[in-house]
C-alpha cells in the first residue's frame, strides 16, 4: 500500500510553521496512542504513521529532503523507518523522544523557575473610610529571597552545580518494553528534588532553601468608593519565586464594618431621620447626619412615615473618579408619649375639629372595674 503524504498525515499544509506540525502531532498523537484508543483496532498503525511524518517533518533538513524527493528520500531508499520494534530510538530523529514525552508525562526535562504563590489579606475598614478611601500599613507574613546568597540557596563564594544523577535535566528516565514497542518513563530526579542542581555548601542562613520567611509591613492605598467584598491586586507582593522565578501577587480583601448610622445601595447611602407629629404635619427643618456633616433638610407639610428625601451627590464617591452617587433619607414619624394634660387636651379638640372619635380621656375597661370595688 502506497504511504499517505506527511502532511496530510497530520493534517497540516505544506507551508506550515514548525509549531503548527508539533501541535498536530501532539493532539493525533493523544488521540491515536494504542494504550489510550484501546477501541480502534487499527489505532497501532495509525500512531505508527503519525510518527513517522512527524520524525520528517520536525527535522528541518528531512523535510527539504521530503519536499524534493518525497518518500523515495535523497538516494532513492526513502528514510530508512523500522516500526516492527516500534523503538523509536533507531530513527536518529532527536526530538521525537522529548515531544513524545511532551504529551504524555507533561513536559520539560527539569523543573525550572517557577512563580511563587499568591497571598490574600483580609483588611476591615469603617463604613466611612470605604466611602472616601484610605491608606493602611498591614504587616504580612511571606517568604522572601533569602539576602545572604540572594535566592541561590548556595553559602556566599559558592555556586550549585549540575546534579550527578540526571545531568542537571531534573528528570531520570526509564525504559519499559511493552507490546508495542518500548517507551521511556520520565520521573523527577530523586537526588536533586527536579532542580537539577545540588548543593556542596548550602546557605547557613536559609538551610539551601533560597529563601526566608518574613513579617514585611506594606502600604495599601484603598481608592474612594470601594464596597464590602471588594477586591485589590498588589502586584509581585505575595510569595518569593522558586529557583529565580517571579513573585505572586498580594490580594486585598474589603470587610466593610457595618454603621449604625449610615447603609449603603449601591453608590447611594440610606439612612433614616426621626419626626415629629408636629413637624410631619405641619412641616419645618430637621439636622441629619451625612458623609460630610450635619445638613439640614426641609420637611414639607403633611409628610407621611416613609417618605423619602434625596440629597443630590451626597453619596458614596464613583470608583471611576466621576461624581458621587445621591444620599437618601427616609422619614420616620415618631408618636409622642408621655403627653401632659394640656397636650392631650390640645390633642382632644384637634380630633373634633377633625371630625374623629377620640376616647382616650375616658377611663378604660379596668378602671371602670376598679372604680366600681372600691368605691
Amino acid at each position: 500500500m502506497a504511504k499517505r503524504d506527511y502532511y496530510e498525515v497530520l493534517g497540516v499544509s505544506r507551508d506550515a510553521s514548525q509549531e503548527d506540525i508539533k501541535k498536530a502531532y501532539r493532539k493525533l498523537a493523544r488521540e491515536y496512542h494504542p494504550d489510550v484508543n484501546k477501541d480502534d483496532p487499527q489505532a497501532a498503525e495509525k500512531f505508527k504513521e503519525i510518527a513517522e511524518a512527524y520524525a520528517v517533518l520536525s527535522d528541518p533538513e528531512k523535510r527539504a529532503q521530503y519536499d524534493r524527493f518525497g518518500h523515495a528520500g535523497p538516494e532513492g531508499q526513502g528514510f530508512g523507518f523500522d516500526f516492527s520494534n516500534f523503538d523509536f530510538r533507531n530513527f536518529g530523529f532527536g526530538d521525537l523522544f522529548s515531544d513524545l514525552f511532551d504529551v504524555f508525562f507533561g513536559g520539560g526535562r527539569h523543573q525550572g523557575a517557577e512563580r511563587g504563590h499568591d497571598l490574600r489579606y483580609d483588611l476591615e475598614l469603617a463604613f466611612r473610610e470605604a466611602a472616601f478611601g484610605v491608606e493602611r500599613e498591614i504587616r504580612v507574613p511571606r517568604t522572601e529571597p533569602c539576602d545572604v546568597c540572594r535566592g541561590t540557596g548556595a553559602a556566599p563564594g559558592t555556586r550549585p552545580r549540575a546534579c550527578p544523577t540526571c545531568g542537571g535535566r531534573g528528570q531520570v528516565s526509564f525504559a519499559q518494553q511493552t507490546a508495542f514497542g518500548r517507551f521511556i518513563q520520565t520521573r523527577t530526579c530523586g537526588h536533586c528534588g527536579g532542580t537539577g542542581q545540588v548543593l556542596d555548601t548550602p546557605c547557613s542562613k536559609c538551610q539551601g532553601q533560597g529563601s526566608v520567611r518574613r513579617l514585611r509591613t506594606i502600604k495599601v492605598r484603598v481608592p474612594p468608593g470601594v464596597d464590602d467584598g471588594f477586591r485589590l491586586r498588589l502586584s509581585r507582593e505575595g510569595e518569593a519565586g522558586i529557583r529565580g522565578g517571579p513573585p505572586g501577587d498580594l490580594y486585598v480583601y474589603i470587610r466593610v464594618k457595618p454603621d449604625p448610622v449610615f447603609a449603603r445601595d449601591g453608590y447611594d447611602v440610606v439612612s433614616e431621620v426621626p419626626v415629629t407629629f408636629v413637624q410631619a404635619a405641619l412641616g419645618g427643618e430637621v439636622e441629619v447626619e451625612t458623609l460630610d456633616g450635619k445638613e439640614r433638610l426641609r420637611i414639607p407639610e403633611g409628610t407621611q412615615t416613609g417618605a423619602v428625601f434625596r440629597l443630590r451627590g451626597k453619596g458614596i464617591p464613583h470608583l471611576n473618579g466621576r461624581g458621587r452617587g445621591d444620599h437618601r433619607v427616609q422619614v420616620r414619624v415618631v408618636t409622642p408619649t408621655r403627653l401632659t394634660e394640656k397636650q392631650k387636651e390640645l390633642l382632644r379638640e384637634f380630633a373634633r375639629l377633625s371630625g374623629e372619635r377620640v376616647d382616650a380621656g375616658e377611663k378604660g375597661f379596668f378602671g371602670r372595674m376598679k372604680d366600681a370595688f372600691m368605691g
